[in-house]
């Protein structure tokens, strides 16, 4: 019997395990897969497949690792029931196992090839709610000693690859209960998770069944028959001036990414571009996460998207990971449902349609790939206070009654907080100064029968983007040009390309002659046939219908908030500052607060003596800006070929010790610090360790970041708690603002001990903490698991992690600064008023809180 081992190894009338059938069913198609986090004597990962009726299973000690380069050991154990693959509880101590169980990760498998266990070679693919792309297990050569076979689990190369990142720590909970492993072994309840069968008479436990058993939608009543499209038209939105009211709308958030109609049919997906294209290769996760769906049939509309750290959508992440095959931020939000099972919904009310397609989704279970759009019932005006505090792209407003209608039409609306639209690129100027490939873009948009140009772009570029445009342009090089006109004012050599390149682009404004006003570069669109690109001139919302119909839900997914007092702004013409050359002085860094560049220039000036003593010789992070808070920024880590002056670089050794090195930026000198701010930098974070003892951290960090329920009051007494932890290690502490709601408790120490030992002292921390008040912390990193706590966050302790560094700007409306404070000044302290137009406006500095902390020496152990 297959299961003999199983059933003797275990007492199942003191065990909650399930025992599984005797005469378990073997299913061809469908085949299970599960990973088991099992905190025995020794933390292991169980890693199980279904094959012949039982969990073919592995015991593997560090995980599973996305690093083709980590091959991981895997030592195989007795068969399981398929049962055992829903089990999640505690095994009491003293039975086989004893320990608490998580289920880490749960889906299907496919073998690439037939599976033959007697070879001790497999080639599968995953299709998980964490795992994804092509494994491979190998058996080792026995050697002498081993009492079980020990096989090696590898990721294969492919687009769900990366070598950095270690995914048991970015996602440790469970994906059935989202707990941790040690919330579940702290739950009493979790030890009788099933009833116990006598023993000797193993019975099928159905719960794993019932857990994978998702309902299937009905189609909504009203829903006429109808085949499933081929070749699906979206509905798109009209540009407006301003944004409609009343409960006859409802509004969603626009997102920054490719528009995808997505077509499903009997278990195989297909997404098809805005302009028609099938991008199902290029999109694969998507698809197979889609193919998932409880449906035989459906099409969706939604967005592809690329989601940054801070959960914003990111347009030139997103062709970044696209070009370099990584895939792992795609998320598709969908927002509408045209059919479902033989159903035409297109006829159906907009509120109809998206209750069915919420309810679609969640037949998928615990993933992030697929994603409902979610939205707000009226209450526009709030809506659009909301996006513009959360520096979205915009909002998009619906009629709720309204069909599904494919092309441009009035039911759909966009109201943009950040001018951008597309636009034809007809050619490029020579580079000046330190920049290589090429100077500006000229751009252009279809209007009286030709390519009106437009003005020129640029700012916004990437070193990659600019290899990028420059290798394309070779190819499509003319001496002819497309424009109407030749384009006035433009004093470099200009070089025309075959006007077939759509370029996305940000700008503040449209001038009375037709150009562009501040544009900044964001990127290629590849969705859209650059004959089709014209002028988008906002039109006003049409009028409210009387009277209103109430859409049958409301939702809450944004509440409003109040705009910010502004400044005045500096005046026009380049400036200097510390001796460094400021272009473009005016540009408004934070368009609420109109806040500019030279400003941010002159507070960093001001501060630079007192930040340097804490960021000086380290590696640096930096969050670049050019078109301003809200606008594109990305985050830069390694050097470019030009570095200004003040500024050097450090090299980074390869952590796996089998690629390439990195280089790094560093600050040497005040005047680097403005040079920053000249390359559009708005915030600067930096590493716990000194270029000179790069391996071993002399600062740790606990990022205390509130859920945004959590008031001050609470976020203070946390801050406490956790000093007083570390002072029972006898660490002496220093206390900052994060420049938002959070606080970060930071310990010096002398370099003794590797990231690894030291990121696992202040894991152990952390949890002591999270023990004492599990109500009031987590050390969960899932949002779900937050709501109503503080994230205490250890994993900036980690290598090639960063934190915010004191006196640093933050790129977030109301331009609000990382403040050192004294403990003393804890229960005073109001972190709103640390911000840049504040303490560039004081006639001096707050004491320096953090005076001395170098001289602290202190240890870990």
């Amino acid at each position: 019997m297959p299961l003999k081992e199983y059933w003797k190894k275990r007492d199942f009338t003191k065990t909650p395990e399930p025992a599984g059938a005797k005469s378990p069913k073997v299913r061809k198609r469908g085949l299970a897969f599960v990973i088991q986090k099992h905190a025995a004597s020794r933390l292991h990962y169980d890693f199980r497949l279904e094959w012949e009726g039982t969990l073919k299973s592995w015991s593997v000690p560090k995980g599973p690792s996305f690093d083709p380069a980590d091959k991981r050991l895997a030592v195989e154990v007795e068969d399981h029931p398929v049962e055992y693959g829903g089990f999640e509880g505690t095994i009491p101590k003293g039975q086989y196992g004893g320990g608490s169980v998580l289920l880490w990760d749960r889906g299907t498998w496919e073998p690439v090839e037939p599976p033959d266990f007697r070879k001790g070679r497999l080639k599968f693919n995953l299709y998980g709610e964490k795992l994804g792309g092509r494994w491979a297990l190998v058996r080792m050569a026995p050697r002498p000693g081993d009492t079980k076979p020990n096989w090696l689990l590898i990721k294969d190369k492919d687009s769900f690859a990366r070598r950095t990142g270690d995914i048991t720590e970015e996602r440790p909970e469970s994906v059935d209960t989202g707990r941790t492993i040690d919330e579940i072994g702290a739950d009493v309840k979790s030890r009788t998770w099933q009833s116990k069968p006598k023993a000797g008479t193993p019975k099928r436990n159905e719960k794993l069944t019932k857990l994978a058993a998702k309902a299937r939608v009905k189609p909504p009543a009203g829903a006429r028959k109808g085949a499933l499209p081929r070749d699906p038209e979206p509905e798109l939105a009209t540009l407006v001036t301003r944004i409609p009211e009343g409960d006859d709308w409802l509004f969603e958030i626009k997102y920054d990414g490719y528009r995808i109609l997505s077509r499903v049919d009997n278990g195989k997906a297909k997404l098809i571009s805005r302009n028609g294209k099938d991008w199902s290769e290029r999109f694969a996760p998507i698809a197979q996460a889609l193919a998932a769906l409880k449906a035989d049939a459906a099409l969706l509309d939604g967005e592809v998207v690329s989601l940054a750290d801070d959960g914003r959508t990111d347009f030139q992440a997103l062709q970044n990971h696209l070009k370099s095959g990584r895939t792992e931020s795609l998320v598709y939000y969908v927002f509408d449902l045209l059919h479902l099972d033989g159903a035409d919904l297109t006829p159906l009310p907009l509120t109809e349609r998206k209750a069915a397609l919420e309810r679609l989704v969640k037949t998928l279970g615990r993933q992030d790939r697929i994603r409902f759009s979610d939205h707000v019932v009226g209450h526009g005006a709030e809506v659009l206070a909301q996006a513009q505090r959360m520096k979205l792209e915009g909002v998009i407003a619906k009629r709720a009654d309204a069909p599904y209608r494919a092309g441009r039409g009035k039911d759909w609306l966009k109201i943009k907080v950040i001018a951008s639209q597309e636009f034809v690129i007809g050619g490029w100027t020579d580079p000046g100064g330190s920049r290589k490939g090429l100077g500006a873009l000229l751009i252009g948009v279809h209007e009286d029968g030709g390519l009106r140009y437009a003005g020129k772009v640029g700012t916004g570029f990437t070193d990659k983007s600019l290899r990028d445009l420059s290798a394309r342009f070779k190819k499509l090089a003319t001496t002819k040009s497309p424009f109407l006109a030749k384009p006035p004012g433009v004093a470099s050599t200009i070089h025309y390309v075959k006007p077939s390149l759509v370029a996305e682009v940000d700008f503040s404004e449209w001038t009375r002659d037709g150009h562009l006003r501040h544009p900044s570069f964001r990127g290629l669109r590849e969705d859209k046939p650059a004959r089709a690109v014209v002028r988008e001139l906002p039109a006003a919302p049409p009028k409210a219908e009387a009277p209103p119909r109430r859409a049958a839900a409301t939702r809450s997914a944004v509440a409003p908030t109040p705009r910010t007092a502004s400044p005045k702004r500096a005046g026009k013409g380049d400036a200097e500052v510390g001796g460094v050359r400021i272009s473009h002085p005016e540009r408004v860094i934070w368009p609420v607060s109109k806040i500019t560049k030279l400003e941010l220039a002159q507070y960093y000036w001001k501060v630079a003596d007192r930040m340097m003593a804490h960021i000086a010789d380290r590696p640096l992070m930096i969050l670049r800006c050019p078109s301003g808070v809200g606008g594109q920024g990305f985050f830069q880590k390694n050097a470019g070929p030009s570095i200004p002056r003040g500024i050097g670089t450090v090299r980074i050794p390869d952590e796996k010790r089998g690629g390439p090195d990195s280089t790094y930026l560093k600050l040497e000198s005040p005047e680097g610090l403005v040079q920053l701010v000249q390359l559009g930098v708005v915030e600067v974070h930096v590493w716990g360790s000194h270029a000179r003892t790069l391996e071993k951290p002399d600062r740790i960090v606990f990022d205390l970041d509130p859920d945004p329920t959590v008031p001050w009051k609470r976020v203070v007494e946390g801050a406490l708690r956790v000093r007083a932890a570390l002072e029972g290690l006898s660490l002496k502490t220093f206390l900052k603002t994060t420049g938002g709601k959070g606080l970060h408790v930071v310990a010096p120490l002398e370099p003794t001990l590797k990231w690894a030992e030291v990121k696992e002292i202040t894991r152990q921390v952390s949890l002591a903490v999270v023990q004492s008040d599990p109500k009031g912390f987590t050390a969960n990193m899932a949002k779900a698991k937050r709501t109503g706590k503080i994230f205490l966050d250890y994993l900036r302790n980690g290598r090639g992690a960063t934190w915010i560094a004191p006196y640093a700007a933050r790129a977030r409306e109301g331009a609000g600064v990382s403040m050192p404070i004294a403990w003393s000044e804890i229960t005073k302290v109001d972190p709103a008023k640390f911000n840049v137009p504040a303490l560039l406006r004081a006639t001096k500095l707050p004491p320096d809180a953090w005076k001395g902390i170098d001289a602290v020496k202190q240890r870990l152990r």
